[in-house]
């Protein structure tokens, strides 16, 4: 992909949700990987919220904080996670990333990491962790911070798709298109459905609301992997949200690629008309 290509202005911004930016306790956010967040262990072990316990087995500290976690209770979920470690000396690196996740949906964000880093003390090649204080720093926009953490959990975790999408949603709004768009493809190579679904391990960023910047490169990033269904739908709401430049589309060779495609050619041929807000 050409440089050229790529250096044109951007996206007002992606939203985290609960639940994809995926922090790692794995479900709504994995906890945060949830929208910006989402969680599940690897096999090291990670911040993940564990299944309901047996009938007839007492729940422990850690699983009462994991239901107060899924009941958005953070409050509670902080109160029984620092109970589970008190009781392993503080020494349990799961129990603190859960910690730093509860306080992270509480937006106290350099708590967090306080707890993150505790984790990460405690288990050097811990990833979630590392990518969960690039989630803090990007939700305070503190994007080259944030880039920082989620290098450092790619260096540790290369295939973790998550990681790869969260660095390059702090790419796309350090207005650096082309590293964006390149992780953005590594990302969809390693899962196909990483825009769609929760990731295993860490806090995933989506992009949410009108952003026609943000949705013409990730309309280039499908069509260049042969993905013209998924292509056309993004370039469609970048030309919904006010994307104008039809030129710039047309003479793009990632839509070059799809230019055959009956949908992409319908699309070009009677484009939607803008909504305004």
């Amino acid at each position: 992909m050409k440089d050229e290509m790529l250096a044109q202005p951007v996206m007002k911004w992606f939203m985290v949700q609960t639940l994809l930016f995926v922090l790692c306790l794995s479900a709504a956010h994995s906890l945060f990987a949830y929208q910006g967040g989402r969680f599940a262990l690897p096999p090291s072990g990670s911040g993940q919220v564990q299944p309901p316990p047996a009938a007839g087995h007492p729940l422990t500290f850690e699983e009462r904080g994991d239901i107060f976690m899924a009941r958005k209770s953070y409050d509670d979920a902080v109160d029984f996670y620092k109970r589970a470690l008190k009781q392993t000396r503080f020494a349990n690196p799961i129990v603190w990333n859960k910690l730093g996740i509860a306080y992270q949906q509480l937006q106290d964000y350099a708590v967090a990491r306080n707890a993150y880093s505790k984790a990460i003390q405690r288990q050097k090649d811990y990833t979630e962790p590392m990518n969960n204080i690039g989630t803090t720093y990007f939700m305070q926009k503190r994007y080259g911070k944030s880039v920082k953490y989620y290098l450092k959990a790619i260096k540790l975790n290369p295939e973790s798709a998550s990681y790869h999408l969260n660095l390059g949603t702090s790419y796309m709004q350090m207005k650096k298109y082309k590293e964006s768009v390149d992780e953005y493809r590594t990302a969809l190579s390693l899962d196909p459905n990483i825009f769609s679904q929760r990731s295993a391990f860490g806090t995933t960023m989506e992009a949410r609301g009108a952003d026609p910047e943000y949705y013409f490169y990730l309309g280039k990033v499908f069509a260049s992997l042969g993905r013209a269904e998924e292509a056309v739908r993004s370039l469609r709401r970048a030309l919904e949200d006010g994307f104008k430049d039809r030129k710039r589309i047309l003479d793009d060779p990632d839509f070059m690629k799809i230019s055959q495609n009956p949908a992409y050619m319908e699309l070009m041929n009677n484009p939607p008309v803008g909504i305004k807000d």
